[in-house]
């Protein structure tokens, strides 16, 4: 009787197409086979010594054991604004202008949540994080896409950027309400200029419309690249968020810790959905990101480092095993495409055999959307020796996929 109850805003979401690659991963782990992992973007070092230290101190206190403020506690939001101020030469308000998430992803689908109505559209560009997209079906909203562009170097091509977005503004009806960007990108790694900030933000008084920008990994960044923030741009705060995390660049995914800021409309929605939704996040874990924050970033430059010297090292290796990469500006992945033997298997069926031939572990390019078809998205998770093994295994792959074919 109960099987004719409809779950149907769950039937707007597909089956998740990783969980084939986890399936798979899982089941060659119970059978003690060494699998190297590079399909999740899911930091491997431990949380900087002084950020760890600063939680045990904060947990021995007994007032520091009941239920947290929703938006956050009050010392962490003017971290947050203080170190927008240091890093970007931004000016916010930490009551009203700051809210506290647990990792950029809850932060973000709560937003989607309190702002968006049955009907609106949004805009979101393909490849894409699934979340990007899917938070505004969940609430029952419409989402148009185009696919991005770039060049070599992974940069974005803007002029193409903005006569997709300009061409979706004035065919969809409704109006687009939201446009969500998300650079340095995941998964592409495609970098953009404060210069196109400008452009956007003026687009967005134009056409009236609210722009959400996800900067996860602003701090991984290569070669001299510096992620811009849409908040650096005048008149930025009355058309826009921004999202962060202290996962990636402070080793701190457990730790679900991220932060929203921006226009204050946006930011008092979030913070009044969170408080019928949540207590906030365990008060010392609160206390140690103030601490993270507000100290030294030493940690943040090694933990960058670290990431700089793998890529350096899988780009070098699987060049080498016949599996042509390029280099990333910024994130913790490279963005690569099929090798051309393996080209007509989809990345989904490439992934699969990679996994159960080499034992290397990827995420395929599908996941991210049709137009993410015909690549893989590596996560920097594993250490060089652990890469240069996946290198010698798939130079083997390749080479038995040679020989199928021949």
């Amino acid at each position: 009787m109960f099987d004719e109850i409809q779950f149907d805003k769950m039937n707007r979401l597909p089956k998740y197409v990783f969980a084939a690659i986890n399936e798979i991963k899982l089941q060659m782990r119970q059978n003690n086979e060494d699998v190297i992992d590079f399909s999740m973007g899911n930091p491997d070092g431990q949380t900087p010594q002084h950020i760890i230290d600063k939680l045990c101190e904060a947990a021995q206190k007994p007032k520091n054991h009941g239920y947290s403020a929703s938006k956050g506690i009050y010392k962490l939001r003017l971290a947050i604004c203080n170190w927008y101020k240091h890093k970007y030469g931004v000016d916010l308000e930490p009551d009203t202008e700051s809210c506290v998430s647990l990792g950029s992803k809850e932060g973000y689908v709560h937003l989607i949540q309190a702002i968006t109505n049955i009907g609106d559209n949004a805009i979101v560009s393909e490849p894409m994080y699934p979340i990007h997209y899917y938070a505004f079906i969940i609430v029952g909203a419409n989402v148009t896409k185009f696919s991005l562009k770039w060049n070599e170097k992974y940069e974005l091509d803007e002029e193409q950027y903005f006569k997709d977005l300009k061409r979706a503004l004035k065919e969809v009806l409704p109006k687009p309400k939201f446009v969500s960007v998300n650079f340095p990108h995941n998964p592409t790694t495609v970098t953009v200029t404060k210069e196109f900030y400008e452009k956007l933000v003026a687009l967005a008084q134009k056409e009236r419309f609210y722009i959400i920008s996800d900067i996860a990994y602003a701090d991984l960044t290569f070669d001299g690249y510096k992620t811009p923030s849409i908040l650096e741009v005048e008149g930025a705060k009355d058309v826009a968020v921004e999202s962060f995390t202290l996962s990636k660049s402070y080793n701190m995914a457990g730790w679900r810790i991220g932060f929203m800021v921006g226009n204050k409309r946006m930011i008092e929605a979030l913070q009044k959905i969170k408080s019928w939704v949540d207590y906030g996040i365990y008060t010392p874990m609160q206390i140690a990101a103030t601490i993270a924050l507000n100290e030294q970033q030493l940690c943040v430059e090694e933990i960058k480092n670290r990431y700089s010297s793998r890529m350096e090292v899988l780009v070098k290796s699987f060049s080498e095993a016949g599996w042509e990469m390029q280099k990333p500006q910024a994130t913790m992945f490279i963005w690569a495409k099929i090798p051309e033997i393996a080209q007509k298997m989809g990345s989904l069926e490439f992934s699969k055999r990679l996994l159960k031939e080499a034992k290397v572990a990827v995420s395929p390019g599908v996941g991210f959307g049709e137009t993410g078809e015909g690549y893989v998205r590596l996560a920097l998770i594993e250490n060089e020796k652990r890469i240069r093994q996946a290198a010698r295994n798939v130079k083997y792959f390749l080479k038995n996929l040679e020989s199928e074919n021949n």
